[in-house]
């Protein structure tokens, strides 16, 4: 028997094991107190069960636990009821490349715990949409997007809800597809990453707890990630986040696209230094203004002439000589433009979205300046095409200026 250790921060991430007869390494992440016991190993973030000779109970309702040295295989059957809800599902290799380098680290900076919603046509990574607190960011992929294989059931039409938490959704990520290019080819199911909703007994536990299962076959091997999650949401709380997620998805009348994220991000950091609050104003003449102020100094960008989506008009002639301030209060007077005031590190937290490498980024105030919302467009590869299938959006809760 040969153990290949891989270690992250001081902590077991990954065990390979290789052996004649095959193996399996299971690793829950989230648990403590690790040590080592015969052929098995429980993890400072896993429990790792290796068995002597072929395990083929990986990936079914039966699960095994070491009960220690030379005692053998306890084998558990999971508790089943009529209305256990279902998921499985491969990622592609596109999905594990916009998953793991993309929006899982921009996504796990806009916030510790994110609802991951699952529907039987699209997967909804979304932050902040039922607490009201915060940025709310929604993240939508068709399922051919990241999956193949898709398979969902459950009695509340097909759809499933959980809480999660993003680091440790984002460390079984790219360990799994480190995972994945280690074990090496063997079959048409070999070297792929399996995700799953299970149900499981942790050690020292009378509970059953709900997981986020990764599984990675390779030709003798086999490794398996359990991702703790919440409780899966009631019909109800489904409801309630299906409700929350259409009034999220209505579009501000007037965006203007900001071609340049990483300037507008240049100067956001500088205005932090200056004050907490900032005033964003945009018109239906292509400006956007930000701005923020003390009772000693005044820091502002404009930027103008921007590409306009939906209602736009025509700047009048008077305006092109003076101050962006004044110029940004008389659009606001004309109606043609609002003006609201947001926290300088909410703006700097959605700015922290262009790690998903978006084509194009777009600002628009709701109407009666209920939020400033972010818009993220991304293009089919080698086309200025819209790729439907993949959407990001922000919104920034806004302060009463009084």
């Amino acid at each position: 028997m040969r153990w290949n250790w891989a270690l992250f921060g001081g902590s077991v991430v990954s065990m390979v094991v290789s052996m004649g007869g095959g193996g399996l390494v299971r690793v829950i992440w989230g648990l403590w107190n690790w040590s080592c016991f015969g052929g098995s190993v429980e993890g400072e973030m896993g429990e790792a069960l290796a068995g002597v000779g072929k395990v083929d109970c990986i990936g079914r309702e039966m699960w095994g636990a070491l009960a220690g040295a030379g005692k053998g295989l306890i084998l558990r059957k999971q508790e089943q009821g009529q209305n256990r809800m279902k998921f499985k599902a491969f990622l592609t290799e596109n999905g594990v490349n916009l998953l793991e380098k993309r929006f899982l680290p921009a996504l796990d900076k806009m916030g510790k715990i994110c609802h991951l919603f699952l529907t039987s046509e699209h997967a909804f990574f979304l932050h902040n949409l039922l607490s009201g607190d915060g940025v709310q960011s929604i993240a939508q992929f068709q399922k051919e997007a990241l999956f193949d294989d898709y398979r969902i059931s459950s009695q509340n039409e097909d759809r499933i809800a959980f809480a999660i938490d993003m680091s440790l959704l984002s460390r079984a990520v790219r360990s799994s597809v480190s995972i994945c290019s280690e074990l090496g080819g063997g079959g048409s199911n070999a070297n792929r990453l399996q995700i799953k909703l299970v149900k499981k007994l942790p050690p020292n536990s009378t509970l059953p707890t709900p997981f986020l299962t990764f599984e990675t076959k390779g030709y003798k091997s086999a490794v398996i990630q359990d991702v703790p999650i919440s409780k899966p949401l009631s019909r109800a709380q489904v409801l309630e986040l299906q409700t929350a997620l259409d009034m999220a998805q209505d579009l501000p009348q007037t965006l203007v696209q900001v071609p340049d994220l990483n300037q507008l991000q240049n100067f956001v950091d500088r205005m932090k230094h200056v004050g907490d609050l900032l005033n964003v104003s945009i018109s239906k003449y292509g400006d956007l203004h930000v701005q923020t102020s003390t009772t000693l100094i005044t820091l502002g960008a404009e930027f103008r002439k921007l590409l306009v989506v939906g209602e736009r008009a025509v700047p009048p002639p008077e305006d092109q000589n003076v101050s962006a301030q004044i110029r940004s209060e008389r659009a606001i007077l004309r109606g043609d433009a609002q003006s609201v005031q947001v926290n300088v590190k909410h703006f700097s937290k959605s700015l922290q979205c262009h790690q998903v490498k978006p084509d194009c980024a777009f600002y628009g105030i709701a109407p009666q300046g209920a939020c400033l919302t972010v818009i993220f467009q991304f293009f089919i590869p080698g086309t200025r095409q819209t790729d439907k299938s993949i959407s990001l959006h922000c919104r920034l809760p806004v302060l009463d200026p009084s």
